[in-house]
């Protein structure tokens, strides 16, 4: 029995009387994997299907392949699973596992969701912005088209009493804590140690202390290699596998890192924050926390959005804490002084504060909406960033002056990428030649494919030479964009003027 069961009853009943609840669960109560499965006989649904919304596709997947396994199917049955690069749905799939932008693209075609009886917002306390646009547009359809239709906001940490308000009131329901108990270690950290550094004899101090196998945090895919090499070079035990888990790795070698270790063997995983969430990595009873994670920045001055490295929030280290709880009583060790842990920011800023808004603005635009007013979000965007977004759209020909899409802006909308891509790859096909321009934005938007270098012709050959089934599926995605953008062939685009 996992903490969630005990709430499920209550949950239901809930959901019979009124149409949005607050679900809040800590890490390990198993709310993303039962609760979906719990709700599939609620008389309620009426054999309608239930989105499962996760900020991330690794999540997404793995949480399909979870639930669909406790049924004894794989995903695409009674499970499946969306994400921007695949999509496992069958006919008989009555639970979908979406990403949030998947989500948001659904709700903008289908503004009633058709055949759709609940959305579940899972891990909403990461604030995303395509969760809260997604949970605005869902109430707003919710209240205008679809009064019968159930949402469930469900999440570890969270402004429960601020949600519930935001909802009118919605009952909240609250799951018990932790499974297992996990001691904290604090190990510190010289400001002169390099971090991989640091995180390798962390490693190493690990592996000799405990038993059970490590999920070490760490801020991005550099750090994880680096770290790689220097346990290469400091473990000197067999029996102990090291890999890396991050969002750019082919499905194959994310499955790798998940699964649990062999028998006799134990296994290091180096993660980014892909890990901190709505995973269970069977056998990890140790977790090292470095303490650091990379965001993206956007800066209004160059229209540019950086990956900033900043300090980890107090609800981030606890959802990382709980991953070594979730089948055994574990260690987490952190990175740094127990002091500096009340220094701490207690949430980041959500990021409808501080990301690009021009593609919310030109969903916006299709929802017909001039301004956010009377929708249910919970931070307002800033009135500059918003200005800014308004003026980026109209220099694309995406908006009027009075706000109003153009018929460019509609055309943008029908290509699932960001605006100014969309607009690279809408262009491409106005000079004949849709798929480089689909491809330039594939190797853009998506981190290391075709290669990590910074010549963009180097990287589009990268990418048709790759032969990995993620090499693959993103060709069959920039197919799909290039059709979308309008398929325009037999000319040829200069890829350095189409950026």
């Amino acid at each position: 029995m996992l903490p969630i069961h005990a709430v499920l009853e209550p949950l239901k009943a809930a959901l019979a009387q009124t149409s949005a609840v607050v679900l809040t669960a800590p890490p390990g109560a198993g709310k993303t994997t039962v609760v979906p499965l719990a709700l599939l006989d609620q008389p309620w649904l009426g054999g309608g299907r239930i989105l499962v919304l996760e900020p991330r596709r690794l999540a997404a997947r793995a949480a399909a392949d979870r639930m669909a396994a406790s049924l004894g199917q794989k995903a695409g049955g009674t499970v499946g699973y969306r994400t921007r690069l695949q999509s496992r749905i069958g006919p008989d799939t009555r639970i979908e596992v979406v990403t949030e932008g998947v989500f948001t693209r659904m709700i903008l075609d289908d503004p009633g969701l058709e055949g759709v009886g609940a959305v579940l917002f899972d891990e909403f306390h990461e604030r995303s912005l395509d969760a809260d646009l997604g949970l605005a547009l869902a109430r707003d359809s919710q209240t205008v088209l679809r009064d019968d239709l159930r949402l469930l906001v469900m999440s570890a940490t969270l402004d429960i009493a601020g949600v519930s308000k935001l909802l009118d009131g919605a009952p909240v329901i609250e799951a018990e804590g932790r499974m297992f108990p996990v001691e904290t270690r604090y190990l510190g950290r010289n400001p002169v140690e390099r971090f991989e550094d640091a995180m390798a004899k962390a490693v190493v101090q690990a592996l000799h202390d405990e038993t059970g196998s490590v999920l070490a945090f760490l801020p991005g895919q550099g750090e994880i290699h680096r770290t790689v090499q220097r346990l290469k070079e400091r473990l000197r035990d067999p029996s102990v596998d090291v890999v890396a888990l991050y969002g750019a790795l082919d499905k194959g070698e994310q499955d790798r890192a998940i699964e649990p270790a062999a028998h006799g063997r134990r296994k290091v995983v180096l993660a980014t924050s892909v890990a901190e969430t709505s995973l269970t990595i069977e056998g990890v009873r140790v977790v090292i926390d470095g303490g650091l994670s990379r965001v993206p920045r956007f800066e209004p001055s160059s229209g540019l959005t950086r990956l900033a490295t900043v300090k980890v929030s107090r609800s981030s280290v606890e959802q990382r804490r709980g991953r070594a709880g979730r089948v055994e009583p574990g260690v987490c060790y952190r990175l740094w002084d127990e002091e500096q842990t009340r220094g701490l920011v207690a949430h980041q800023r959500p990021e409808i504060q501080e990301a690009d808004l021009t593609a919310f603005a030109l969903d916006l635009a299709r929802w017909g909406a001039k301004s956010v007013e009377g929708l249910a979000l919970l931070d307002p965007p800033p009135a500059g960033a918003m200005a800014e977004a308004r003026k980026a759209l109209a220099r694309l020909g995406a908006l009027d002056a009075k706000g109003d899409l153009t018929a460019h802006g509609r055309r943008l909308t029908r290509i699932p990428l960001a605006p100014r891509l969309a607009h690279m790859a809408a262009v491409a096909s106005d000079q004949g030649d849709a798929l480089c321009g689909a491809r330039i934005a594939a190797v853009l938007s998506e981190p290391g494919l075709g290669g990590n270098g910074v010549d963009l012709l180097d990287r589009l050959r990268g990418l048709e030479r790759d032969r990995s089934p993620r090499g693959r599926d993103a060709m069959k995605l920039a197919e799909r964009w290039a059709r979308a953008a309008g398929a325009g062939r037999d000319g040829e685009a200069d890829a350095g003027l189409l950026l």
